[in-house]
């Protein structure tokens, strides 16, 4: 059965994998001295996805961590603001349309954003899965998915979906229909048939409810 917390780790899986696919790209035109791709304007979204992010943890998150274990997720909390920096930077580079500064940019970027989820995986919320309670977990991550503007959803499912695993797509698809209205999780299916074309079929098979 999925855990409230699967749906934190699916995002910062889906966060490393857009990271990646943006530095690559902006490697690439550094490389070959063409113009910036289209794939480099993603980092626009992606950063707002990752603010929502943010934003829900430092108010959800970090409140119960401070709870049981105080003083540690100051930190991370300044880890946010450096990937703050890490963004204006890049938004920077993109704007003046500097290929070089652009690739360095992102290189920061990822190494920044790396580095931080993995501390997040591995020691923060190690220490909420082991220390806060199950329905103190679920407020949190409740809380962190009220952060996205419902008018924005289909983007996000837009955006997500494509760039989770069969694992963390299953996950994330058994958390919505367990916490959403029927008639929202409906909604919530098409957009995801919509985001993943034909890999449909194999979410179907290992979610048969979906049929």
């Amino acid at each position: 059965m999925a855990h409230p917390l699967d749906a934190i780790k699916a995002f910062h899986n889906a966060f490393r994998a857009d990271m990646k696919l943006i530095d690559a790209s902006a490697l690439e035109s550094a490389r070959s001295e063409k113009k910036l791709t289209s794939t480099i304007e993603r980092f626009r979204f992606f950063n707002e996805v990752l603010v929502w992010h943010a934003h829900g943890e430092e108010i959800a998150v970090f409140p119960a961590v401070e709870a049981v274990a105080p003083s540690v997720s100051e930190a991370y909390e300044k880890d946010h603001r450096g990937l703050d920096k890490a963004f204006d930077a890049l938004n920077d580079a993109v704007s003046a349309n500097d290929i070089l500064a652009t690739a360095r940019a992102t290189a920061a970027f990822k190494f920044h954003l790396d580095l931080h989820l993995a501390k997040e995986d591995s020691h923060l919320y190690r220490l909420v899965r082991e220390r806060v309670s199950m329905a103190d977990q679920g407020k949190a991550v409740g809380i962190m998915a009220n952060q996205i503007p419902q008018e924005r959803f289909p983007e996000l499912v837009a955006w997500l979906y494509p760039l989770m695993d069969g694992n963390d797509r299953e996950i994330m698809t058994s958390i919505w229909q367990m916490v959403m209205p029927p008639q929202a999780f409906d909604q919530a299916k098409l957009l995801i048939h919509k985001a993943i074309g034909d890999d449909w079929a194999e979410l179907v098979r290992r979610i048969p409810d979906l049929a």
